[in-house]
């Protein structure tokens, strides 16, 4: 499950890398969270841009939002039969460019601690997306994304179960966002794990698990004095007790 992640791109930078015919006004975020505007790339009738999405897919046939389960990933592996996404996937597949996001591995005493996982490969990734625009009865539309996800790779598998599909390359990304061309059963082809040796991790603070968290210390790999100040904060504190000491 992806569930936290951040863009530091530019806006200029993100219109060259992946050649979209336009600029969003977006800053830099280290800590993107559900329900969160974040950004999105798509291709209509040949013309790439990039757009504004809220993340939490809702397909155009739900009648409530509120009464729908917030989807913010989509199994690779089942996307193309799931109610929710199976139009998506023939129709509407988008890129989420992203330069790293951030995973839970559990330790051996139990304990949670976060890492911030990002490509050995290269600054910015593409994480294969799907998006739906859903139009409520007063007229309002909402356009809303969610991210696909694989099996892990080599190195991801000893943090979490699941990663990001990543398209790696110009040619997967085109292949992609070409829902004119490229049919259901060679996108699917596209959303897979990543090779072994491509991905890289650090563990960093618990401050990401907070919405309200943002900065760049987020990324920031957790130092020794760091990972001791939040063992003691976490430690449970004695009650005093409620009975007087005559002694």
């Amino acid at each position: 499950m992806c569930g936290r992640y951040a863009f530091l791109l530019p806006p200029e930078a993100m219109a060259a890398l992946f050649k979209v015919l336009n600029q969003v006004d977006y800053p830099p975020r280290f800590n993107i969270a559900p329900t969160q505007p974040i950004v999105a790339i798509v291709e209509q009738q040949g013309r790439r841009t990039a757009e504004l999405f809220r993340w939490g897919f809702v397909p155009g046939w739900v009648k409530d939002p509120r009464e729908f389960t917030l989807l913010i990933n989509a199994r690779a592996e089942t996307m193309a039969t799931k109610p929710s996404f199976r139009d998506a996937v023939r129709n509407s597949r988008c890129v989420v460019p992203a330069t790293g996001y951030y995973e839970w591995m559990k330790g051996a005493d139990d304990t949670r601690r976060p890492y911030f996982i990002s490509s050995a490969e290269t600054e910015t990734m593409a994480f294969a997306g799907l998006y739906s625009t859903w139009a409520g009865p007063n007229g309002e539309e909402v356009d809303t994304v969610c991210i696909v996800t694989v099996d892990p790779n080599l190195e991801i598998s000893g943090v979490y179960d699941r990663m990001p599909a990543i398209l790696r390359g110009e040619a997967a990304i085109d292949a992609w966002l070409n829902t004119r061309d490229v049919d259901v059963a060679e996108a699917m082809g596209l959303a897979v794990s990543p090779p072994a040796g491509t991905m890289k991790y650090h563990p960093v603070s618990r401050a990401i698990g907070k919405a309200a968290s943002e900065g760049p210390e987020l990324i920031a790999p957790l130092t020794p004095e760091q990972a001791a100040a939040e063992a003691e904060s976490a430690r449970p504190r004695k009650r005093p007790s409620a009975q007087l000491d005559l002694f």
